[in-house]
């Protein structure tokens, strides 16, 4: 493995590249609260953007397409494996990797209009006890959802929840650095975390639980909790949201060609850095035995942790279509919305909608209900379906969920009671 001070190289040209990306298209503008980096022109009357509703929807929907695959497949082998995988399965699943990085990159976009009505050190309280809330649902009421039993065979599951709520809870802290240095930290985490890649939690020894919880996925045999999310880049990613608030103020005109310019500057720099492939993921492309899978190769970036070619390609499209969706009106922008405004509630209620609705798949196939009672990755062998079953079971679970989640929304809106912004 090279060593560390040859990649140094590397890690200042991929740096540049990100701090080019973000901070050439925009200077990034502050709270009232701060000292403006440049003049705000805010836009008070408007408390929030459809486009970012939308977006949340949008990427809301295609996250329920993750879960029903891996619930209601036959195929029991990683779908971006490329020595098994076809073309078909690999996109069903990489299409999913926008998820996770937009709920994070717009979670710290809320933080920061929810600091619009509080004060600094109110908006860390918040975000402190929000961050405990979420983790402590995925422990356990999004826990059981998965497995439908209290075994907990494979240990409880620290997954995207589980990082968005560690990741709130450093934001409580880091809101207050000065921008600038927020706008470091969050550029060098994205960027730099690929150089300690070759550490593996067996050379962390003693430390070997902490380094899953930050950098490289595993088990906390201790606490039986087996980390699939670790924190880093995702903290830099929420702190890079929360800088990106104040552009929501800015008047539409500008604020399209902002988020369009930085969108294509990141997917620019994702197409240098993997064309080139020295830096920016630990698992580099190559040719393949065709075109197709080759280029399935050369975008079959590294989610676990999240590299920053994972970043750039995921993030850089999603600021793109939060640029496009300021355009978009009528019945897809109404239905889009209808999720997205209500995100928590729509992940636990999606998870456990598709495990029923696989039991029910279960025992049609003639498997006991018990068998079904499982984390997908233990559901019985020779069950399952292909690919058209999974996208109607998908859109079957979406549809299903729209008007429970119309009608939680109305009442979200109308609630004023303090435990609502917790939900």
């Amino acid at each position: 493995m090279p060593s560390l001070v040859a990649r140094i190289g590397p890690l200042r040209r991929a740096t540049i590249l990100i701090e080019l990306s973000i901070m050439t298209t925009v200077a990034l503008p502050d709270p009232p609260s701060f000292t403006p980096l440049l003049p705000l022109k805010p836009n008070p009357a408007r408390k929030r953007l459809d486009s970012v509703d939308a977006l949340r929807g949008l990427v809301m929907v295609i996250m329920a397409l993750d879960h029903v695959r891996d619930y209601f497949t036959y195929v029991r082998f990683d779908p971006v494996d490329l020595t098994q995988t076809t073309p078909a399965l690999f996109l069903t699943r990489w299409v999913t990797h926008f998820c996770a990085p937009t709920f994070m990159l717009l979670a710290g976009t809320s933080a920061w209009l929810a600091g619009r009505r509080r004060t600094r050190d109110e908006l860390a309280g918040f975000l402190l006890k929000r961050g405990i809330w979420l983790v402590l649902l995925e422990l356990t009421v999004i826990g059981f959802a998965w497995y439908f039993n209290f075994h907990f065979e494979l240990g409880f599951r620290a997954q995207v929840m589980w990082a968005l709520g560690m990741s709130m809870i450093a934001l409580a802290g880091l809101i207050y650095l000065p921008r600038p240095v927020l706008l470091a930290f969050a550029v060098t985490m994205i960027a730099g975390h690929n150089l300690l890649d070759g550490i593996t939690a067996q050379d962390a020894g003693s430390l070997a639980p902490l380094w899953s919880i930050l950098h490289v996925p595993g088990p906390l045999p201790a606490l039986h909790i087996y980390i699939t999310y670790p924190l880093v880049p995702w903290i830099g990613v929420m702190a890079f949201g929360y800088l990106l608030g104040p552009v929501l103020d800015l008047p539409a005109d500008e604020r399209r060609q902002l988020f369009m310019r930085m969108g294509l500057a990141m997917i620019a720099a994702f197409l240098f850095l993997r064309t080139a492939n020295f830096y920016g993921d630990p698992a580099p492309w190559s040719l393949q035995r065709d075109g197709v899978m080759t280029l399935l190769s050369y975008i079959n970036v590294t989610k676990y942790p999240a590299s920053l070619d994972y970043f750039l390609i995921t993030v850089g499209p999603a600021l793109v279509g939060l640029a496009l969706l300021e355009r978009l009106s009528g019945p897809v922008l109404g239905f889009l919305k209808v999720y997205g405004q209500v995100p928590l509630f729509y992940y636990v209620a999606h998870l456990y909608l598709l495990h029923l609705l696989a039991v029910a798949a279960g025992v049609l196939q003639g498997f006991p209900a018990g068998e079904m009672t499982k984390v997908w990755r233990q559901l019985p062998s020779g069950y399952g379906f292909g690919l058209p079953v999974v996208y109607l079971a998908w859109a079957t679970v979406v549809l299903m969920l729209y008007p429970a989640c119309k009608w939680f929304g109305t009442k979200k809106q109308a609630g004023r009671e303090w435990w609502w912004s917790y939900l």
